[in-house]
């Protein structure tokens, strides 16, 4: 049994849900547009890059722009969204992850945010978890997109930590392929159908414990 020396953490869907602000957002994009988005098409750009998923919703309302005005209909979303976020509050933190953070810390285990938003800092900032995470690698610090192990295996890096003694918890198929590209274990978040491929799957990090890890 290995034993476990680092957490890395998904931002999105993991421990806050900015989703319904990426939603807000696109569907505002569209509007203004002058058709439709529904929460059903927003399932399908979890964790889609901001450029891709503008492609897929210009595709979905049949309207076709130029590489420079996709570029400032992806900003303006990106404003609305920041504007958004920026009023976010502590109570935004999913139930248990605050609490399952600071348990992996109080046992030893580093911790490490792996997230492909830009705006992880401010988020983290906004709803008070700065200060629990050892290493923050966001859109920043990286230019892969998962399924590629990029984030995951900076994360490590700046943790001084091998990736085998390293724990991702991820919501989205794309994150669970990057973290076993990265030779990492998985805690899926969300649903068994989905997450299979995860070493173990929870519905919310509510849900986690040390023990739970110890099989790992």
């Amino acid at each position: 049994m290995s034993k476990i020396k680092a957490c890395i953490f998904d931002l999105d869907g993991v421990i806050v849900d900015t989703a319904v602000y990426h939603y807000k957002a696109w569907k505002r994009l569209a509007n203004s547009l002058g058709f439709d988005f529904t929460e059903e098409q927003n399932e399908k750009l979890k964790g889609v890059s901001r450029v891709k998923s503008l492609e897929l919703i210009l595709q979905w309302g049949g309207i076709t722009k130029t590489d420079t005005e996709k570029e400032a209909l992806a900003t303006e979303k990106n404003t609305w969204y920041v504007d958004m976020i920026n009023q976010m509050k502590p109570n935004e933190i999913l139930p248990g992850a605050r609490e399952f953070v600071q348990s992996c810390r109080d046992a030893g285990i580093k911790t490490a945010l792996g997230s492909a938003s830009k705006n992880s800092g401010m988020i983290l900032d906004k709803i008070g978890m700065t200060a629990m995470f050892d290493a923050i690698i966001d859109g920043n610090k990286v230019s892969k997109a998962k399924p590629d192990p990029e984030v995951f295996l900076k994360g490590a890096g700046e943790l001084h930590v091998a990736p085998k003694d390293c724990v991702v918890f991820e919501d989205a198929i794309a994150g669970v392929e990057a973290a076993i590209n990265g030779g990492m274990k998985v805690v899926g978040i969300g649903s068994p159908q989905v997450l299979g491929e995860a070493d173990l799957v929870v519905s919310g990090l509510s849900e986690m414990s040390l023990e739970k890890l110890k099989p790992l």
